[in-house]
């Protein structure tokens, strides 16, 4: 029998709760430093509250309050002029654009999460490009102490700055309502089998935030959020049922955006990019996805040979049933790599789901099959230079 509040199952999905803790308050007066709140959203004008991550003292004060905000309050929050420099949008912009020119006619497709069918381009790992492409920019762009600050808040030092632009035309398809990486990142049976406090801890290992870099009004699509559902503890699996998307569609926010502004917000937030409805608009947003410094592993294992030397012990131990398939499956878990990101996802996307294939996934796969010793080795040269920055 399993413990009862251990893990989580379908009947956990309480559609009447959910409605109930969407749609409590924000009272201003919980986000003083707020310029204004709209639809929920608190708003922080940079050009006022910036100078306060200057000082040590004000700075805490600030920071603890988008804490708050990312936690206990609704979730999320806007940063006006994060970026307070129009040219160094547009420089950026500039180089994005041919960035997204050259892996077209290089054939290399930029396969999205989420996304419904549309006229959309993807840039993945955005921050690495730029930087090597445009140190200088790289440096007046990403050295915005509100976006600093921002992560921070919510992870602490030593955090760790990923970015994937986002490029919609007109016509570009809404996505539909989800929650994000990691456990957002799963299918529902992977996601069953994680213990619920794992659950409660995948929030707090990652933020979500973007940069527009241009006028983004809500016809243009900017990202539907539905505050306070980041506290939803059944979320990573509620997000897939309809009858919850429905509620999404019906009590979701946008907030329209202007060049150098930037939103923020709990991966467990359920969100959604918006339907590009302007005939004129390009909705461009460099998408942020930043990660805490403390999901990594304590020593450098090379589980690349750890494989290849285990391979032909499990595969034959197992043909002469001196091992259960659980067994196989546990040597497995302790030899291989178990998760499939980080990876580079110009070259290992996620295409045909939400992930690529892991390490430990290959192995297993190679054994079912009864791959030998010789085409398992050179899948796996085969996986690692995808995964190769």
């Amino acid at each position: 029998m399993t413990r009862p509040g251990v893990y989580l199952d379908r009947s956990d999905c309480d559609l009447a709760a959910f409605e109930a803790l969407i749609a409590q308050p924000l009272l201003p007066g919980a986000v003083p430093r707020a310029a204004e709140v709209l639809g929920k959203v608190p708003v922080y004008d940079m050009a006022v509250c910036g100078a306060d991550l200057e000082d040590p003292v004000a700075r805490r004060g600030l920071l603890a309050e988008w804490a708050w905000v990312l936690g206990d309050g609704p979730g999320v929050f806007v940063q006006r002029a994060a970026v307070p420099e129009p040219e160094v949008i547009d420089a950026v912009t500039a180089l994005y654009l041919r960035v997204i020119e050259q892996e077209r006619a290089a054939g290399a497709g930029g396969a999205d999460h989420f996304a419904a069918s549309g006229a959309n381009d993807r840039i993945w790992n955005s921050l690495q490009k730029l930087c090597l492409a445009e140190p200088a920019l790289f440096v007046r762009y990403f050295g915005a102490p509100a976006i600093a600050g921002a992560a921070e808040a919510w992870l602490g030092p030593g955090f760790q700055m990923t970015a994937q632009v986002n490029l919609v035309r007109p016509g570009g398809a809404a996505q539909e309502a989800h929650r994000d990486y990691h456990l957002g990142f799963q299918t529902e049976e992977s996601a069953l089998r994680y213990p619920v406090h794992v659950h409660t801890l995948s929030p707090y290992l990652t933020l979500q935030g973007g940069i527009a870099h241009g006028p983004t009004p809500v016809e243009s699509g900017p990202t539907q959020l539905l505050p306070w559902s980041q506290q939803f503890a059944a979320g990573y699996l509620a997000y897939r049922d309809p009858a919850f998307r429905a509620v999404f569609e019906a009590s979701c926010v946008q907030i329209p955006l202007e060049k150098g502004d930037a939103l923020f917000f709990n991966p467990a937030l359920f969100h959604a990019a918006g339907a590009n409805r302007c005939a004129d608009i390009q909705r461009l947003v460099n998408l942020m996805q930043v990660s805490s410094a403390f999901g990594r592993a304590m020593e450098a294992l090379d589980r690349d040979a750890m494989a290849r030397a285990v391979y032909p012990h499990l595969q034959r131990m197992a043909a002469e049933g001196q091992l259960r398939p659980a067994q196989v499956a546990a040597a497995i878990a302790c030899t291989a790599e178990g998760y499939p990101f980080p990876s580079n996802l110009d070259t290992d996307p996620p295409l045909g789901g939400l992930a690529p294939e892991s390490q430990a996934a290959l192995m297993t796969r190679a054994l079912a099959e009864g791959q030998s010793l010789e085409a398992f080795a050179a899948a796996l040269d085969a996986h690692g230079a995808r995964r190769a920055p």
